[in-house]
């Protein structure tokens, strides 16, 4: 099993893993209210950064725009913007980018996005448009090489892709492109993610791949994302929600139990960087950070 770097050779006990945070733009007042609140809660564990997702369409992404400029002026999180090439031209997407740096964004999460007319459909690029994610992060670093660009990586690979191999060729693009960092689809069984990374690196890829994580807030809803999204639902994790439709409390517990285990295993075997799904809710992302050692910043200052 292959781990990533640990602590420096020398140092006393485990370093601090390093996290982040992807919240959706809210799309009514009660839900930009509840996304604050979980902001307001998050935040004292400084992430590395916080991620707001993006999607086609004018009013989604003046939502990103308006979430992203506020985390800006208002805390001191470092925000990530998310684009995507779907249904846009070149043109519109560079000036979503130029409005993105204007404000002060360094740092941009680069996908090609879903097709518009739904996951498992073909993907038909925009005539103007960008082909791919890479031909968009080669952009993104042309127009503006001081934006550090993240891109996504599939441990079972991309639902459009013919093989694991063309897809790991197609995350060479990105990074050969100018991409930085990779997070990953989620996923519940490690051995998919070491194994991912075995095969990443041997074809050369030394940038991050950083373990995105699911904390199963809703199983039916968790189960329906991972079957749009190509990723494994284990048999062993739909046992632990079995009968527990009726019983939020308990699905809480459950759920962080699951998610703090796959952290601490994945942390005990190097990974050192982790980005959680927040889905907008701040509970079980909170517990299982202060299960990998993360504290609010006072709290830690004054240790």
């Amino acid at each position: 099993m292959t781990s990533e770097a640990t602590a420096p050779a020398g140092s006393q006990g485990q370093k601090r893993p390093a996290i982040s945070f992807e919240f959706f733009p809210p799309k009514t007042e009660e839900m930009e209210r509840n996304l604050w609140e979980v902001i307001n809660r998050l935040a004292p564990l400084t992430p590395n950064f916080v991620s707001v997702t993006y999607g086609a369409g004018g009013s989604t992404r003046e939502r990103t725009h308006s979430t992203i400029a506020r985390i800006l002026s208002e805390t001191k999180l470092t925000p990530a913007a998310h684009l995507t090439c779907v249904d846009a031209t070149k043109a519109d997407i560079d000036d979503v980018v130029a409005r993105y740096h204007d404000v002060g964004v360094r740092h941009i999460v680069a996908l090609r996005g879903d097709p518009v007319s739904g996951i498992g459909n073909a993907y038909t690029a925009h005539p103007e448009g960008y082909q791919s994610s890479a031909d968009l992060v080669a952009s993104i670093k042309r127009h503006h090489p001081d934006m550090e660009v993240s891109v996504s990586a599939y441990p079972e690979k991309h639902p459009e892709s013919p093989t694991l191999e063309a897809d790991i060729d197609a995350l060479k693009a990105k990074v050969d492109a100018g991409a930085t960092r990779a997070i990953t689809q989620f996923f519940f069984d490690n051995d998919l993610y070491f194994r991912y990374l075995d095969r990443v690196r041997a074809a050369g890829i030394t940038i991050p791949i950083v373990p995105g994580i699911l904390p199963v807030q809703n199983f039916k809803m968790a189960s329906n994302f991972a079957k749009r999204a190509g990723a494994t639902m284990p048999e062993w994790l739909s046992a632990k929600f079995e009968g527990l439709d009726d019983d939020a409390d308990t699905r809480r517990l459950v759920a962080a139990t699951v998610a703090a285990g796959q952290v601490q295993k994945l942390a005990k075997h190097g990974v050192e960087n982790f980005h959680f799904y927040t889905m907008n809710r701040a509970d079980l992302v909170f517990a299982i950070s202060h299960l990998l050692g993360i504290r609010p910043n006072g709290a830690q200052k004054a240790a």
